[in-house]
């Protein structure tokens, strides 16, 4: 396993990371999340990312079992806070009392006394900005996280936060988006806000849901128990599957990785490591081979023709602006991710 810092900050994570969004509490059976859990752990990764709506605080339970016994100090646990917990007004979104009232049962379900990064989920157009991150402080100067992150912001979201944290003694660190070789959105404004502001990326989702390992195939049925059949799964898997020439795209990559000896898989993780912006990138599982197999993307170095024939495969399917995948009438989506 190899390791880099997170943005400007002195918390050094593992490149690879461990998540679990709609696995674990959900589609994983317990002994089969506490196995992936373990592989990972074996694997040398130490940063493990969750979130209180996952399976609405299952995800926290088993996360926190399957690490239970583990030394604390030599892993980093992540959570988030936004999306609604409860039916109550105040179950939901960054406001002060939702964050002090979240933090607590996050703890209490992950059965540690702090998170090494607590995040917001969503940026929070009802909430003052200022209490957000006045809260964000109040949590870490009460040792329950010792850095703050969020996931899915926006630069002009970023560029506000980042000097109020500042202001507030406290360090924004990271933002947590989607990115993929299919999924390039951050790449133009995310990406050098960050950069100038000391943040690191910890993405999400680098093997576009499975679509980047070659298992989907054009024209041809759905695998068996594959995401993509799971009526709980993402419209956003479930778009990509539907497109074919996006899966011919993708098939292009198999001699591209077959020459440099890796799966698909590993090819899709090593390339978003290859941004030097992105301090992590999270691997999901619902088999421990999975994980295994995953983590060796660690410290691999794709050239730059490398790089060159994985966008010459791709250009015509990449995303660098989500508003032009979807026309006018077409609501926009909200993944929770």
């Amino acid at each position: 396993m190899e390791f880099r810092h997170l943005g400007h900050s002195g918390l050094i994570i593992s490149e690879i990371a461990y998540g679990n969004w709609i696995t674990h509490g959900s589609q994983v059976e317990e002994d089969a999340a506490r196995a992936c859990v373990h592989a990972a752990l074996d694997a040398g990764i130490t940063t493990f990312d969750t979130a209180d709506v996952y399976a609405q605080g299952a995800a926290e339970e088993v996360l926190g079992r399957a690490l239970d016994g583990q030394r604390r100090d030599a892993l980093e646990i992540f959570t988030k806070v936004y999306f609604p917990m409860g039916s109550g007004h105040n179950d939901r979104g960054l406001s002060r009392k939702h964050i002090m009232t979240a933090i607590d049962h996050s703890l209490r379900r992950l059965g540690t006394e702090y998170v090494d990064l607590y995040q917001a989920h969503r940026f929070d157009y009802e909430t003052p900005l200022e209490e957000t991150m006045q809260a964000f402080a109040d949590v870490v100067r009460a040792g329950k996280a010792h850095y703050i992150g969020v996931s899915e912001w926006n630069a002009a979201q970023l560029h506000a936060a980042a000097p109020l944290a500042r202001d507030l003694n406290i360090r924004l660190v990271s933002n947590q988006p989607q990115y993929s070789m299919l999924w390039r959105v951050i790449e133009e404004q995310v990406v050098p806000a960050s950069v100038e502001l000391g943040l690191g990326q910890i993405v999400w989702s680098p093997i576009a849901q499975g679509i980047l390992t070659g298992k989907y195939l054009p024209g041809q049925d759905l695998p068996a128990g594959s995401r993509a059949t799971d009526p709980n799964g993402s419209e956003f898997i479930s778009r990509l599957v539907g497109n074919d020439e996006i899966l011919r795209r993708v098939q292009l990559l198999k001699p591209i990785a077959d020459d440099l000896g890796l799966t698909m898989a590993q090819l899709a993780v090593a390339w978003v490591l290859q941004n030097s912006n992105v301090s992590a990138a999270i691997i999901g599982a619902s088999r421990p081979e999975q994980v295994v197999s995953n983590a060796k993307a660690a410290g691999v170095t794709l050239e730059a023709t490398v790089m060159d024939a994985i966008d010459e495969a791709l250009e015509p399917v990449v995303v660098r602006d989500p508003a032009k995948t979807r026309s006018p009438s077409d609501p926009k989506i909200r993944r929770v991710c």
